[in-house]
Order: C-alpha cells, then sequence, then structure tokens
C-alpha cells in the first residue's frame, strides 16, 4: 500500500510539471528587469540613412562651363549662381598682320592684366597714337600684330613682369589722305581721298567746283612733298584745257595725300 502511494505522487507531479508554460528569458542588460510590473519599452528602429544627392551645376545664360560632372550636396550652398568658375582663353584671338593703321583708325586696345574694358582710341594725324602708360607711340604703317608686340616688350620693361596686349581695329579710316586746292576755283580747300581712289588732278577741279573767271587753266601746278617727311619737292604743271576740254587724260597727273595744287591767276583777263 506504502508503494502504491508512493507511486501515484510522483505520477502526479510529473503531469503538473507537463502543464507549467515555460518562462520568457528576459535581456539581462535590461534596466526594467528588476523591476516587478513594469514592461520595458521597445527599441528604436534603425533607418538607413539616405545617400547623399547630386547636384548638377546650374545653367547660367552667357556663360560657358565645362562639364564638371554631378557636383555633392551642398557644394553651391551660400554661393551665388553667377560665380561659377569659367575657364578663359584667348585661343580665339588673332591679331591682324595684314592692314597697315593710318591716320583717323580707330583701334581698342586692353591689357588683361589690368581687368579693364578696352579703350577705344584714334590714330593721331600724326600718324601716332596715345598708349596708356608708353604714351605717344608711331603707329602708321604698322599692323596690329606688330603694334601689340612692340608695346607688350615696352610694357615689360618697367611694368609689368608679364604684360598680354590686344589690339584690335575697330574703324577703319576710309579716307587715304587730303589734297588743298588753292587759287582760282570755286571752292577752295582740301579735298579727301577716298582709299583705293585714283584722285586725279583734273578730278579734283571737278570737285573744287570748276574753274573761276580769271583761271590760267594751261598753268595748274600740282606741287609735291617739301615737308619733314618727304623733304624731296616735286612741281608739275599741267594743261587743263588738254586734258578737260580735249580729253587727253594720259596728261593728267595722280595725286598724293598732302598734294598742293594752285591754280594762278590770266595776266591778261579778256
Amino acid at each position: 500500500m506504502r508503494t502504491l502511494g508512493l507511486a501515484i505522487v510522483i505520477l502526479a507531479g510529473t503531469m503538473a510539471l507537463a502543464q507549467t508554460p515555460p518562462k520568457t528569458p528576459q535581456p539581462a542588460s535590461s534596466a526594467f528587469s528588476d523591476v516587478p510590473g513594469l514592461v520595458p519599452p521597445p527599441a528604436p528602429a534603425v533607418v538607413p540613412s539616405p545617400a547623399p544627392r547630386q547636384l548638377a551645376a546650374p545653367a547660367v545664360p552667357g556663360l560657358q562651363t565645362t562639364n564638371l560632372g554631378p557636383l555633392p550636396a551642398g557644394a553651391l550652398a551660400g554661393t551665388n549662381a553667377l560665380e561659377v568658375p569659367t575657364r578663359t582663353s584667348l585661343s580665339g584671338y588673332v591679331p591682324d598682320d595684314k592692314y597697315k593703321l593710318r591716320a583717323g583708325d580707330r583701334v581698342s586696345l586692353q591689357i588683361m592684366e589690368d581687368r579693364d574694358l578696352p579703350k577705344s582710341l584714334v590714330v593721331a594725324d600724326s600718324g601716332e597714337l596715345d598708349c596708356p602708360y608708353v604714351g605717344r607711340v608711331v603707329v602708321a604703317d604698322k599692323t596690329c600684330k606688330q603694334l601689340a608686340t612692340e608695346l607688350k616688350a615696352e610694357l615689360e620693361k618697367e611694368y609689368y613682369y608679364r604684360a598680354t596686349v590686344i589690339i584690335a581695329l575697330d574703324v577703319a579710316n576710309k579716307f587715304l589722305g587730303r589734297v588743298y586746292v588753292w587759287g582760282q576755283v570755286r571752292n577752295q580747300g582740301p579735298i579727301d581721298i577716298a582709299v583705293n581712289e585714283n584722285l586725279t588732278a583734273g578730278k579734283a577741279m571737278l570737285r573744287a567746283g570748276g574753274f573761276a573767271d580769271f583761271a590760267n587753266k594751261k598753268r595748274v601746278k600740282v606741287v609735291r612733298g617739301g615737308g619733314a617727311d618727304t623733304p624731296n619737292k616735286q612741281t608739275f604743271e599741267l594743261n587743263m584745257v588738254e586734258i578737260l576740254e580735249e580729253g587727253k587724260t594720259e596728261k593728267d597727273v595722280v595725286l598724293q595725300p598732302d598734294d598742293f595744287i594752285i591754280v594762278p591767276s590770266r595776266l591778261i583777263n579778256f
């Protein structure tokens, strides 16, 4: 009987243990594990940070930019869009080495190291140009390329370690020079010679309005030279009756700048 009762007690204990639910393990490091009745808050979810955005360089009207690829976010923060750096080059500028400067030509001169706008200058009647720093320079019969090379050498002597000089022709003087008519003509004074024009003494008489009433048409003089530039003086005597009235144009003379045409009076007027 004792053995049977002991067997029943062991069987009942085994059934009770089988019906008891297992305990849920608690984290060892939880701060709420020792406080009864408190449930620890859930752990915060880990959200991955987004990848940095890639910004393209802004398009600025009128500026030529090189494709630098995408820019990192914040690279343009606090900057003006017009301050995007660009690369400037003078590779497209070709100085003129054909046209020779003359009096009355208008040119633009710029020294790149000064960072100033180009200066508009006019070649004086003496053939000189008033250049910055250097002063008056003879430029007649020189090309823009020759003049830029000379000014570069002068500027680098005293003012610049390295000078970049750009000279370009803005407006060419359409007149080659002037001749002067004096004496028995309708309109005395200067007459302009256009570029590529063959102005003869006979044509100059027509531009002067023709001869006056007491003009000696047979002894018209053309005086050339005698100044500082052309010390050798020349005098041509023309018979305008043959040239203009008889059509012997082969006896006419092609004028040059600064020529003087003198029409004398007749000794006997009738």
